[in-house]
């Protein structure tokens, strides 16, 4: 994929997104999508504009006027860097210091107000209950040195 920062800024803007997505129904042409989202011409052109420099579009001439449709490789290659993050697992906690339990309680600000903290943060907040010490360290405390 050519630059997936660029793709992503060219798909945050709302009238872009609609654009795609009207563009992934249908292909049209400048003059169409403007009528569809009630815009001028020049608006679409300069968001047409963004979207191409993005590759996220090709272009077919069919007499003067040039008609859109959403390059669907691209869409397919972000889904697929999309998926390869989500895949990285997290390495396990190999702490080096003492105490980095402690460090943390204190610095617990559901703690200081009296109430439980929810049962998701409690093991990196608090550290485990006397029937989890076999297992100290889940993979999400930050006690190990950077």
């Amino acid at each position: 994929m050519k630059n997936t920062i660029a793709v992503l800024k060219a798909i945050a803007d709302d009238t872009r997104l609609k654009i795609i997505r009207l563009l992934l129904q249908h292909n049209y042409c400048v003059g169409a999508l403007a009528r569809r989202l009630e815009l001028t011409e020049a608006a679409i052109s300069q968001h047409l504009k963004v979207l191409r420099e993005a590759d996220l579009l090709v272009g077919e001439r069919r007499g003067h006027f040039m008609h859109y449709d959403v390059d669907r490789k691209q869409l397919r290659a972000l889904i697929s860097e999309f998926e390869e993050l989500a895949a990285i697992q997290r390495e396990g906690c190999q702490p080096k210091k003492e105490g980095c339990m402690q460090k943390k309680r204190e610095k617990c600000r559901v703690h200081e107000s009296g109430k439980e903290c929810p049962e998701e943060v409690r093991f990196a907040c608090h550290g485990p209950r006397a029937d989890e010490k076999e297992n100290l360290h889940n993979g999400h405390c930050n006690c190990h040195e950077s």
